[in-house]
């Protein structure tokens, strides 16, 4: 069986913090390890160089990179499995990985040829929602085998939309779990002269305006190099995907790169601290690991 690799985004509410709270062993042991986790990232703040020259990222003020050995810590202490085939993840400077306003895209890419954009005006988007709707109930199966909750597509909370004249596709998905907890699923995808870089930002669906913002930011500052863009094509050496943009949407190629549908998958482990009743958990994680100073809005 492939491996599963999924991103949790770790959605916690606000309560207060009680003596009796801060005195909890369990409590204090996850903040122990979460506060160690933290001070071990090495995190970077300037331009990044992704797989020997593919890409780039200009990271500017507003955002940072961990690299894939410290995406693979973080994505399993969210309680996902481990993850060791990303290119990293953009993390929101001066702000913890464990904040609840916090959010992550994770870096992929797929090199399975040339994807030919030529379908870019025929794509009937209500028709490839009602594609990965089905997809989703399907994949509840496998997910209940696993331990996550159920999954419902509910719909587009950003259609997708292509550049054709930089080659990127993007679109927003909001998916609902079996307890009534929306999620925003946010995907990038950079075409390229060889395959595509994926980017999957997960987060809640009240930060829907602002991670708009956060990833139109993201799409500026990744970049393919020369000799990698899309516009570096050669027929004569490289080979074409069999497939085109909607197969990109649909997510039916998503087994290649090791990814889930997607990245449809939430796990419940985090979220358990609010659904048992553990509030001073939530309440305290969110005051130790709160914002360190406000990134550039």
């Amino acid at each position: 069986m492939k491996r599963l690799l999924l991103l949790l985004a770790l959605l916690c509410l606000s309560f207060p913090v009680h003596a009796q709270d801060e005195e909890d062993p369990a409590l204090a042991t996850i903040i122990e390890k979460r506060t160690k986790l933290e001070d071990s990232l090495h995190y970077q703040t300037e331009r990044v160089v992704l797989r020997d020259g593919l890409a780039t990222i200009e990271l500017g003020e507003r955002l940072r990179y961990l690299s894939p050995a410290d995406t693979d810590k973080v994505v399993q202490e969210w309680g996902n499995p481990p993850m060791p085939n990303s290119l990293g993840m953009l993390v929101p400077a001066g702000m913890s990985v464990f904040h609840e306003d916090s959010w992550a895209v994770l870096i992929t890419y797929l090199e399975d040829g040339h994807v030919e954009d030529d379908d870019a005006d025929e794509l009937d988007y209500d028709d490839l929602l009602e594609q990965m709707q089905e997809e989703t109930k399907t994949g509840n199966a496998h997910r209940r085998e696993l331990g996550l909750t159920e999954l419902s597509l509910i719909g587009w909370a950003e259609p997708p939309h292509y550049d054709g004249e930089h080659h990127h596709l993007y679109w927003a998905r909001e998916l609902r779990d079996s307890d009534g907890v929306s999620t925003l699923n946010y995907d990038i995808r950079l075409l390229g002269r060889k395959g595509v870089l994926s980017l999957n930002a997960l987060t809640s669906m009240h930060r829907l305006e602002a991670v708009r913002g956060d990833m139109q930011h993201v799409l500026t500052a990744v970049q393919f190099e020369p000799g990698n863009r899309y516009d570096d094509f050669d027929p004569d050496v490289d080979e074409v995907a069999a497939y085109g943009l909607g197969a990109l949407i649909v997510g039916k190629l998503a087994s290649k790169a090791g990814l889930f549908a997607g990245l449809f998958a939430v796990l419940v482990k985090a979220k358990k601290l609010v659904v048992l009743g553990a509030v001073g958990v939530v309440a305290a994680l969110k005051r130790v690991f709160g914002a360190k100073g406000d990134p550039e809005a």
